[in-house]
């Protein structure tokens, strides 16, 4: 796991506008600071996506995500925090401060509240929810290691090692609005 001085590195790295890498549920992710657009433009420029598609947000805890959504009713709300923490991506009505850099345009944001230890400790040291996306190009196979992150993705400005998470595919996805299936 990483150490208390390679998490502050990482998150100042995030901090100045860099994009990371690192390890997730399943994959190899690589992110950064929602709010820095010149970031998140790196981002998309490493994965060579248009910024239509949205982005997603990992988190620590509800708190993190709470600037980017606008809750559900109670009753609807509750099947997404009964699966949090852990590997379970909802989409969420966005708050309207909410870029559109994170949504694509879309009234919706992609949030998740991780359980995995790395992920969660990286966004604590951060202060805030990070963009989280497979680490590829868009359309090619996510990395699934750190030598395939270098190959797969150069340009991203650091690695944090550490295990993935012991799922073998990228978190689900599923509309809270309506239960559809977005990913399996």
């Amino acid at each position: 796991m990483a150490s208390p001085f390679q998490l502050r590195l990482a998150a100042d790295t995030l901090r100045k506008g860099g994009v990371l890498a690192w390890p997730t549920e399943a994959i190899w992710g690589i992110g950064c600071d929602p709010l820095n657009p010149h970031a998140v433009q790196r981002l998309l420029d490493i994965k060579q996506r248009s910024p239509s598609r949205g982005l997603i947000l990992m988190a620590a805890d509800y708190a993190q995500i709470l600037p980017f959504i606008r809750p559900l009713p109670p009753e609807r709300m509750q099947a997404v925090l009964d699966s949090w923490p852990g590997p379970h991506t909802w989409l969420l009505p966005a708050s309207p401060q909410t870029p559109g850099w994170i949504t694509g345009g879309s009234e919706l944001v992609a949030v998740r509240v991780t359980a995995h230890a790395l992920s969660r400790d990286l966004c604590r040291a951060f202060g805030g929810a990070l963009v989280s996306t497979s680490a590829n190009r868009s359309g090619r196979p996510p990395a699934r290691s750190a030598l395939e992150v270098r190959l797969r993705c150069p340009g991203t400005h650091g690695l944090l090692h550490g295990p993935t998470g012991r799922l073998d595919a990228p978190t689900p996805i599923k509309n809270a609005l309506t239960g559809e299936v977005i990913r399996p």
